[in-house]
């Protein structure tokens, strides 16, 4: 099955904050929301984190980064080919990087396949039901992928 992947992140090249995925099919999207860091950038503090628990599973979901990577492979576990699909080459750079538990150590997970799609004049923020929501961002994502193709 298809996820749409959203992310939002500390700034340019910052720390992941929040994932989201928005499944194809049926109602299991998937949220995480990580610790804040110390120093958040002005523009994320602004535009982010009144947002970041804009969800019902914010509060469920407030994990740090170890333990929200293995809720997200336990997520994926009962799919034996996920396909996830992004329209920002970070998102994909930050979900593969939660994966990561430590130098030489990645969460149990399988067969994961990544598609990276151009968007242009799309925007999932301007489309979004609670703009840099990584949730809602991912629902607005997966809204104009699913209609594209129909």
């Amino acid at each position: 099955m298809r996820y749409f992947l959203d992310t939002e992140f500390n700034g340019f090249g910052g720390d992941l904050i929040s994932l989201g995925l928005a499944a194809e099919e049926g109602d299991q999207d998937y949220y995480v929301a990580l610790p804040l860091p110390d120093e958040v950038d002005p523009w994320v503090r602004a535009h982010v984190v009144p947002y970041l628990y804009q969800v019902p599973q914010a509060l469920d979901n407030r994990l740090d980064r170890i333990a929200a990577a293995h809720d997200l492979a336990a997520y994926l576990a009962t799919d034996p080919a996920p396909l996830i699909v992004a329209d920002w080459p970070e998102d994909i750079a930050l979900f593969c990087r939660l994966l990561l538990t430590g130098p030489r150590d990645i969460v149990d997970v399988g067969r994961i396949e990544f598609e990276f799609r151009r968007t242009p004049g799309f925007s999932t923020a301007h489309n979004s039901a609670v703009p840099h929501n990584a949730l809602h961002d991912a629902r607005a994502l997966r809204r104009f992928v699913l209609d594209s193709e129909a």
